[in-house]
């Protein structure tokens, strides 16, 4: 090493951290040959703290503030040197940096549902997504137990670790919450706070703080969906009965206007006139029965429909008398075998 070098890095005296680029969590400070100059200032910005780590060991933490390097700022590492209290020579350490704001919009989301037990249900798969964020609160934890002695460790490394402990903590909420699948949706803030608390102390031994936690959607896979939209149009609809009735009115108008020549056509209208007898039987069925004892009225003729005279039989739909003759029931619109 030349005399000149030799210089500069005897006078390097000031040691401070700026981020390259956002969602840097820890970094090396560069020092040439691992040589710190006895008296230098070290700088700790707002959002930021540092660690002195010797030989692996881990040695003194400085928070936020301004700091003259000497044996009073440096007592952990003073004691592993062994140093006399003179404290004139450079000494040799790793200075780590790390950043202690939040980071912000880190998503979460279930890759496969997931099968939980339901009140009401009973078994089913899950899927959820949303977002979280947290800080580095603990240099030591994190340089332990995640970083170890990189140069640069950013949050995009640890973020597939975080996500599947997010997914280990949504299982266990989940089975401990005891909360109905059809209620989620309404409880989506009291979900979202027992998997942050599921969640808190895995994060702490990382050296992290897990500030916010949500839920932004529960759903199920898109089979058991249509399933559960097909159980909630029958609650929805109420009497079945009356609802198959309204739905043969409303083909009326469809069966009559299918093409089928004159056969096909009369068929329709059979079928028409069918469904129209059903939904009128329906429909006095509705009224209040005659008072006990009355014999019922014989019912009136259709208006329109042609007088019977002649052989007569008994439609094999609706039981009324017919001409002998006819293939269609002028009542029902049934037809004849």
């Amino acid at each position: 090493m030349s005399f000149g070098d030799f210089l500069k890095k005897q006078f390097i005296d000031v040691i401070h951290w700026t981020e390259d680029g956002p969602g840097v969590l820890m970094e090396r400070f560069p020092m040439r040959d691992m040589e710190i100059q006895n008296g230098a200032s070290l700088t700790v910005r707002e959002s930021q703290m540092a660690l002195f780590v010797n030989e692996g060991k881990a040695a003194d933490a400085f928070g936020p503030g301004l700091y003259k390097l000497d044996t009073n700022t440096l007592p952990l590492l003073t004691n592993l040197k062994n140093w006399d209290k003179l404290f004139q020579s450079p000494f040799k350490s790793d200075l780590y940096f790390f950043s202690t704001r939040l980071q912000t919009n880190q998503r979460w989301g279930t890759q496969q549902p997931i099968t939980i037990r339901d009140k009401e249900f009973g078994a089913i798969r899950l899927r959820g997504f949303g977002v979280y964020s947290y800080r580095l609160v603990n240099p030591l934890a994190f340089h332990t137990n995640i970083a170890g002695t990189q140069a640069q460790y950013e949050a995009s490394e640890l973020e597939p670790q975080l996500r599947n402990a997010v997914i280990t903590s949504f299982t266990t909420a989940f089975a401990k919450s005891e909360v109905p699948f059809l209620d989620m949706a309404a409880n989506q803030a009291a979900v979202a706070t027992l998997i942050a608390a599921e969640l808190a102390p895995q994060f702490a031994a990382y050296g992290l703080e897990l500030a916010s936690f949500t839920v932004e959607n529960l759903s199920l896979p898109d089979e058991l969906q249509k399933r559960l939209d097909e159980r909630i149009s029958m609650n929805m609809v109420g009497d079945l009965r009356q609802y198959a009735q309204f739905q043969a009115a409303q083909s009326i108008p469809i069966a009559a206007a299918n093409e089928g020549g004159l056969a096909g056509m009369g068929v329709g209208l059979g079928a028409g006139v069918g469904i129209g007898g059903m939904m009128a039987d329906a429909f006095r069925s509705a009224a209040a029965p005659a008072a006990p004892g009355t014999p019922a009225a014989p019912a009136a003729p259709a208006e329109g429909a042609p007088a019977i005279t002649g052989e007569t039989k008994f439609c094999i739909h609706c039981g009324k008398p017919i001409p002998a003759v006819a293939k269609f029931c002028h009542l029902c619109g049934g037809a004849q075998a």
